[in-house]
Order: structure tokens, then C-alpha cells, then sequence
């Protein structure tokens, strides 16, 4: 029998996955806190449940995209969460950026429910979740990741298993942490640049073309040399992974200088711009002390 999902947070990222899954075929429940969000979910086919509960009474799994731990277990365990909705033997798919800790924390708790839980967070960004490119890391049981790989299937083209519950935490943080310094890395590149009198359109293309390439600036840099910064991607969420990250090093007993480093330029940025300003707008903080901007004409303002 064909399994039923139901998905809970349709975001920026959310939205695409749910979408990739109604598109594939699949029997997909949604709720978010702002129904307009799933209005064109509904309009290809989603159904809709009015909260955590509902969508779970409804479905055979449940994957949450959420912005933070406390709102994911608020979700799981709230009133009208999931945890009292889900038939016991059911599924709960994380797909949210947590750390290792709180999800083998959550993990017990719905176990003790019955309920297995699984990991899935992304990387790669937005743009590539929209067309259902992007890559999913998973974490669990090694049947719960062929039982749902399908479904993996549907919202990425690179599936990848971590290994047990909270793996997938790990190496997602520090995907995550690699990109952030690769960001503020390139930053300080078009700048030198700039001031260097380089044309920024040929150093976004000679760097693109050399051993300093990165993922980031092929793909980012564009959205900052166009202004708009928009990467679907916030401060605040960027601030909350890189702490995980200095986390997982006091736990390691990693140093993490780039890292620790990147983190502070972070939280300057957040406090001149905004929790809800675009992660790439760090590199305006650059912008502004040097007194110049980054523009450079034909790139495009969303990945």
C-alpha cells in the first residue's frame, strides 16, 4: 500500500519539498502556521489539515521543515502535535537543521510513543529544491531509509545515509559552517577585486574557473553581485547552524577558528541588518566599512 505523508512547515524550503512530492505522485497532507502557504500545494493536489494533529491522524509519516528545535518539538508534542495524532509504528521525518543532541532527545520521545523517527535535512539551497535537485542526507534505521527512499527520491537527486539517528545533524552543521566561511571568504575576494580595479563580472568568472571556486560563490555570489542578497536564507538561521557547529567542536574537541571567527561576523551582521536579513548580506558589512558596494550588471536577483 502506498504510503501516505503528511508535511508541516511550508517555508522557503518546505514548500519546494511538499511540492516535489505532490508533483511526483504522492499522497501529501499539508499544514502550515499561514495556509497561503499551501495554496497552490492544494491547487496541484495537496490536502489540507488544519494543524499537527489532523495532518497526522491523516498519514502514515510525518515530515517536519521547521526553523528551529523548540518549534519542532512544540510540533511533535504539543496539545494538538503530532505525537497525539500518529498511529504508534508510524514515521516522523525531520528534515529541519538540528543538532545531533536534539534529535536523538526528540527521537526518544517519540519512540516512547511508538512513533520511529528518521532525519532528512537538505543542503544545496533553495533554487535546487524547487526543482528537485538538491541533496538530502538522511540519518535512522537502515529500513526506514529503504521504506521511505522513494520518497527521498522524489525531493532530491543525491541521497545520501549518515549513518544511525543524529549523524545526519553532524555532517548537515558542518556543510553548513563550510558554506558560511566560503561566504564571507568570497566576500572579501570581489572586494579585493573591486579595489584591486578588476572588473567584478571577470573576477566572478576567473574565480569560478580557478582552484579557489566554490560552491558559494558560484551561487551566492551572483545574488550579491546583483544587490538583492536574496538566497531564501536568513541571519538567524545561519547564526543558530553556526553555533551548532561551535557546539559540536567543544564536543570534539575540534578548534574551530574559521569557524568561531565566522560566527562573530555573523552576529554583527544580524545586529546591523536584522535577524530576517538574507545570510548574504554579511557581506555587506565589508561593503559598508570599505565604502563601496559589489554590484555588477546581468546577474540574477533569485537563484
Amino acid at each position: 500500500m502506498a504510503i501516505r505523508y503528511g508535511f508541516i512547515g511550508l517555508g522557503n524550503l518546505g514548500r519546494h519539498l511538499a511540492g516535489s512530492l505532490v508533483a511526483h505522485g504522492f499522497d501529501v497532507t499539508v499544514n502550515d502556521l499561514d495556509k497561503q502557504q499551501a495554496s497552490e500545494l492544494i491547487d496541484a493536489g495537496a490536502a489540507w489539515a488544519d494543524d499537527p494533529k489532523s495532518v497526522a491522524e491523516a498519514v502514515d509519516a510525518v515530515i517536519t521543515c521547521l526553523p528551529s528545535p523548540a518549534v519542532s518539538e512544540r510540533v511533535l508534542t504539543g496539545e494538538r502535535g503530532i505525537l497525539t495524532g500518529l498511529k504508534p509504528g508510524g514515521t516522523w521525518i525531520e528534515m529541519s537543521t538540528l543538532d545531533e543532541k536534539e534529535v536523538l532527545r526528540l527521537g526518544a520521545i517519540a519512540a516512547a510513543h511508538g512513533v520511529r523517527m528518521m532525519e532528512a535535512p537538505v543542503t544545496g539551497g533553495v533554487h535546487l529544491a524547487a526543482t528537485g535537485q538538491i541533496s538530502v542526507i538522511t540519518g535512522g534505521d537502515a529500513d526506514l531509509y529503504e521504506r521511505h527512499l522513494p520518497a527521498f527520491q522524489a525531493m532530491g537527486n543525491r541521497i545520501f545515509r549518515a549513518g544511525p539517528l543524529g549523524k545526519a545533524a553532524v555532517i548537515k552543521v558542518i556543510t553548513n559552517m563550510l558554506a558560511f566561511i566560503h561566504l564571507v571568504a568570497t566576500g572579501e575576494a570581489l572586494m579585493l577585486a573591486k579595489t584591486g580595479g578588476i572588473d567584478l563580472t571577470d573576477a566572478f568568472n576567473i574565480i569560478k574557473a580557478s582552484s579557489g571556486n566554490s560552491f558559494v560563490h558560484e551561487t551566492e555570489g551572483q545574488v550579491i553581485l546583483n544587490g538583492s542578497y536574496n538566497i531564501n536564507f536568513t541571519m538567524d538561521l545561519a547564526v543558530k547552524d553556526l553555533g551548532f557547529a561551535l557546539g559540536f567542536g567543544r564536543e570534539f574537541g575540534v578548534p574551530l577558528d574559521l569557524a568561531s571567527h565566522t560566527l562573530q561576523t555573523f552576529i554583527r551582521a544580524r545586529s546591523v541588518y536584522g535577524g530576517d536579513a538574507w545570510s548574504s548580506q554579511v557581506v555587506k558589512l565589508l561593503e559598508d566599512t570599505v565604502g563601496t558596494d559589489l554590484r555588477a550588471p546581468g546577474f540574477p536577483a533569485e537563484l
